[in-house]
């Protein structure tokens, strides 16, 4: 929802009750532009950590891996549009 200044003053907590839905509120002015949107809710832990416990659910590249993604950074570091030729 796009409102003006004005509106937003007068039913802030309207507003903001609707961001807590999920809405996306745009407060529009003449210089400027705001979005008001909630933050997610934190995850509430389920009971202790057991180490090990995420086993399977991480993949760790190979060494290989590493030296092939290692070298497609470099390749896009020096030679990729991160950064042109020095036109100097």
């Amino acid at each position: 929802m796009k409102v003006n200044v004005q509106y937003a003053e007068t039913h802030l907590a309207d507003l903001i009750s609707a961001a807590s839905r999920g809405e996306i509120v745009e407060i529009d002015a003449p210089d400027a532009c705001a979005q008001v949107y909630a933050s997610p809710k934190p995850v509430a832990a389920k009971g202790p950590r057991i180490l090990g416990a995420g086993r399977g659910e991480i993949i760790v590249p190979t060494e290989e891996e590493w030296r092939a993604a290692d070298k497609e950074l470099e390749r896009l570091m020096n030679d990729g549009p991160i950064f042109p030729d020095d036109p100097r």
